[in-house]
């Protein structure tokens, strides 16, 4: 059995699957999924999730834009990248690429969680323009203080120890522990979406991804750079998650005055999965106010 997830297997009802690709870049193989038409949007997942994060939102997105949404390095259907790969920087370049292999530039970086520091990582290196970003819950707080060596550390040490790995993958195989680690987040989703997560983490490479990301991770020079962003930074927030706080977004924008923030009452970690609706209006919202802006008075 293998320790990656199997598209015949795992993927054999994956939501969208109509849409997606395998793509080759360099020496990693992408599961991407791609459609509709319009101003390009580029969907990042967070960590430990994949492409079926976004299943409901691709379709309502799809109406207007072309819509762009890849399994980063480690997760999903993507391949494991070698070395230092799953650090904040090579992700971002590693993403840029694929953008390139596609020939397609985003016109708006939508990222969740995790995904948004990549998002971001990819507008500040200069890899696709002054695309404005959306961040969904976005984790851009390095972990604090004496605790962040220990945090780090310890993400690392797990992902380095296959043991420990397939033990984490071993209790997803109880979907109630998947359930409760889902509602701890201050998200309800469907049945569904358990599931999907479920099938993932019970993968030992999806798992050991998800902790080489983490514990490759520095943060720190994001957020010293981040009040040189050029284009514009919309900060969704759901008020209820207990996965990233609402006072990360709220910090954010006291180095980055001209981020807004919105905010989703009544949602948690995963708001674009529990309403899609309105995760969809802030998108719109969004490339809107960025053509407005570009546009000569």
């Amino acid at each position: 059995m293998s320790d990656r997830p199997d598209w015949a297997v795992e993927g054999r009802d994956w939501p969208n699957r109509d849409v997606s690709r395998f793509v080759t870049v360099d020496d990693l193989r992408w599961h991407v999924q791609v459609c509709g038409t319009g101003p390009v949007v580029l969907l990042l997942h967070g960590a430990g999730a994949a492409t079926h994060s976004w299943r409901r939102l691709i379709p309502l997105l799809a109406e207007q834009f072309t819509v762009v949404a890849p399994d980063l390095p480690g997760h999903g259907f993507t391949g494991m990248p070698p070395g230092q790969g799953l650090s904040l920087p090579a992700m971002a370049r590693r993403t840029a690429s694929l953008m390139a292999a596609l020939g397609l530039r985003p016109a708006l970086v939508v990222g969740h969680s995790a995904g948004a520091a990549i998002g971001l990582q990819m507008v500040l290196d200069g890899r696709c323009g002054d695309a404005p970003v959306v961040a969904i819950n976005g984790a851009l707080q390095p972990f604090a203080g004496a605790v962040a060596p220990l945090f780090q550390g310890l993400a690392m040490g797990l992902f380095v120890n296959p043991v420990a790995v397939r033990m984490f993958a071993a209790a997803a195989r109880d979907r109630s522990r998947v359930a409760r680690m889902i509602r701890g987040t201050g998200s309800l989703i469907d049945d569904t979406g358990i599931d999907l997560y479920a099938r993932l983490l019970r993968k030992p490479g999806h798992i050991a991804g998800t902790l080489g990301m983490m514990g490759s991770w520095d943060l720190r020079t994001l957020r010293r750079t981040l009040p040189h962003l050029k284009g514009g930074l919309t900060l969704v927030v759901g008020d209820r998650d207990s996965a990233v706080p609402p006072s990360v977004a709220a910090d954010v924008g006291k180095s980055l005055p001209t981020a807004r923030i919105v905010t989703l009452p009544g949602l948690g970690h995963l708001a674009h999965e529990e309403r899609p609706d309105l995760v969809a209006a802030v998108i719109r919202d969004a490339v809107l106010a960025a053509r407005t802006s570009s546009t000569p008075a």
